[in-house]
């Protein structure tokens, strides 16, 4: 009895191994999944190094001129009377 009940248990780890949330099977999913959020974690590390570059482009001592210019008229909708606005379509 005591074979029986150890080589059901060996059965059903080897099962889980096989099929389980962390098994062979589960695999190329896992694998897919960490390349996609690898791709993501790119993707926010591009956005993070342009923000830190408007940082860098808007300190308090030394702003850059163009940068503050087209944020100011982005947020603030300012222009000057002889500017042309020309509205694009997003991308996306």
């Amino acid at each position: 009895m005591s074979q029986f009940a150890a080589l059901s248990y060996l059965l059903l780890l080897g099962g889980l191994a096989l099929v389980g949330p962390y098994g062979a099977l589960a695999w190329a999913e896992s694998s897919a999944l960490l390349e996609k959020r690898q791709a993501h974690i790119a993707e926010l590390e591009l956005q993070r190094a342009d923000l830190s570059n408007n940082v860098d482009l808007l300190d308090p001592e030394n702003a850059d001129r163009d940068l503050a210019a087209e944020l100011i008229r982005e947020n603030l909708n300012v222009a000057h009377p002889d500017d042309y606005v020309m509205e694009l379509k997003p991308r996306h």
